[in-house]
């Protein structure tokens, strides 16, 4: 069974096939600069070189008609028509309070992922874009959601209520939602399944590191915390996010800068975080060289970030009354040593000790899973490369077989 999995943004459509059998990617490519000058699809089929095809795409559902041509081309496809394409698999942001888990795709839930425009302006417009674009190319293949909301909807009241006036939470639904979700239960089921063991009576927390950074408590396999909020600007300081900071600053960097609360959005969520504090890059990679030559500001915002990540540690470690495992994962926490050192360094007494040497072996384009922890650590300190779209097919996969 092959499935299609897309992740549509609002000028670009990301897409991998998977081979559900053994789980391989047979393709994967993205569709960039839809509608706006100089569209192409970059397209890489497994076991082929890459191939770039430009071609004049004015929405969303031209690109799909492009890469469904694509996936079916006598030299650079990997299928022979269409019909070989079981399923498609949509990553959508939020799914705000009403669902709960992945879903098969009919008018309720797009409608849902319409009333939660205002609290995804960037992504569910989108996102629901690439689900009417595959429905109107494939229309008589099934559509499953998956939301990266969904696995957070399992903390208790107390974890994701504000404190602010209830009757505005109820009318407004303005409460902690948390992101990253389809990664931080990938990289927790894969956990369970290298140990060996159920989820029941663990206490894991997994640290999703990237541009886009957010850390979850998962107790007994479930979500009990996440550090993002509302919104994906809350918690940890990012790679231009500001992350958690007085909510008084916004008021008074609005009245200081004569700034609109559009321009403050733009502030707080494109030039800010390491990218504001360093003043060089949102890119960890150059602040580490540029740490490594002597740079302070780049050195202060890789030791904020660090700090937070321990803070955030060692906060979910209380909420769940211990700690038995941290997991990294994504472009940073896969690839970056020495965030994840100094995000362990001072948690010892929790029992947390990392082995320097293995955690130097995975490094940048490793791309593989391992224990970095010390012989005589108490916590087990793992890697694990995250698989969004993996998890998609396999929930994509599991609702059909309900059909």
């Amino acid at each position: 069974m092959n499935v299609l999995i897309v992740n549509a943004g609002s000028s670009s459509l990301k897409y991998q096939l998977i081979e559900m059998e053994d789980e391989s990617v047979l393709a994967k490519g993205n569709v960039e600069r839809i509608g706006i000058e100089d569209p192409i699809l970059k397209h890489q089929a497994t076991g082929k070189d890459e191939v770039e095809i430009p071609e004049d795409i004015k929405n969303h559902t031209q690109a799909m008609k492009l890469v469904i041509d694509t996936l079916i081309h006598p030299e650079y496809g990997v299928i022979n028509s269409m019909d070989e394409i079981a399923a498609v698999g949509h990553r959508v942001l939020h799914g705000g309070a009403k669902i709960f888990e992945s879903v098969i795709v009919d008018e309720k839930v797009k409608n849902v992922i319409r009333e939660n425009f205002e609290l995804g302006p960037l992504h569910n417009p989108a996102n629901l874009m690439g689900i009417e674009a595959c429905e109107e190319v494939m229309p008589n293949t099934p559509m499953v959601a998956v939301f990266d909301t969904a696995f957070h909807q399992t903390m208790p009241a107390e974890a994701y209520t504000y404190a602010i006036p209830y009757e505005d939470y109820k009318k407004y639904s303005i409460r902690r939602y948390g992101f990253h979700g389809t990664s931080h239960r990938y990289v927790s089921k894969r956990l369970f399944k290298l140990l060996n063991r159920p989820a029941e009576g663990t206490k894991v927390v997994t640290c999703h590191l990237g541009n886009g950074s957010s850390i979850a408590a998962v107790k007994d396999g479930k979500c009990i915390d996440t550090s993002m909020g509302l919104t994906p600007l809350e918690g940890l300081p990012m790679g231009s996010r500001c992350g958690s900071i007085d909510p008084a600053i916004v008021t008074c960097l609005m009245e200081k800068k004569n700034l609109s609360p559009e321009e403050m959005s733009i502030y707080m969520n494109k030039k800010s975080g390491v990218l504001g504090v360093s003043g060089i890059s949102s890119d960890f990679r150059d602040l580490e060289a540029a740490a490594e030559e002597g740079n302070e500001r780049a050195k202060l915002a890789l030791d904020m970030f660090s700090y937070s990540v321990k803070k955030y540690i060692g906060a979910y470690a209380a909420a769940m009354g211990g700690l038995d495992y941290i997991v990294f994962t994504a472009g940073i926490g896969e690839n970056t040593p020495l965030i994840r050192e100094h995000a362990c360094k001072g948690l010892e007494y929790l029992g947390v000790k990392i082995d320097r040497k293995k955690n130097d072996k995975i490094t940048s384009g490793c791309g593989v899973e391992g224990e970095i922890s010390a012989k005589d650590s108490r916590v087990g300190i793992y890697v694990i490369p995250t698989n969004e779209e993996l998890m998609i097919a396999r929930d994509t996969v599991e609702l059909l077989n309900l059909l």
